[in-house]
């Protein structure tokens, strides 16, 4: 069988506080590591979306429902579930990591870092579904 758990895939996540929530992996571990032996994946996803946005609004009202709250976490590959599509956003690696963990200052940037990227997507239109709330 293949390796599908690969870095720009979509996954869902199905446990813990984000549970229902999309997510892009951004490094794959397939056969863990020294601090975690199971095979696990450093995720960015999305905590809240944006919001629905019509013609009507004007444009400070738009610019405030297209925010989008992302999260940065490694995950089991047991609590996500891959998607069969996939997003090509060039998350910066040397930003988001797994250092990123031992200092609160280093996650802020790599959230952040994810934000921007996540925005800029969401405005060009491309990838709809991924910035679509999951309905279960």
């Amino acid at each position: 069988m293949g390796k599908f758990m690969k870095q720009g895939r979509v996954v869902l996540v199905l446990s813990g506080r984000f549970a229902g929530r999309k997510a892009v992996i951004v490094k794959n571990h397939d056969d863990g590591s020294n601090e975690r032996q199971y095979a696990h994946a450093l995720v960015a996803g999305i905590e809240r979306y944006p919001r629905r946005v019509t013609r009507r609004m004007g444009t400070k009202k738009i610019k405030k429902r297209s925010r989008i709250k992302p999260f940065v976490k490694v995950y089991n590959y047991n609590h996500l579930m891959p998607t069969r599509y996939s997003v090509d956003v060039a998350i910066d690696k040397q930003v988001v990591n797994k250092d990123v963990f031992r200092e609160p200052t280093l996650k802020k940037k790599a959230k952040k870092e994810v934000k921007i990227k996540f925005q800029n997507r969401y405005k060009t239109g491309k990838n709809r579904w991924f910035f679509t709330k999951l309905k279960f």
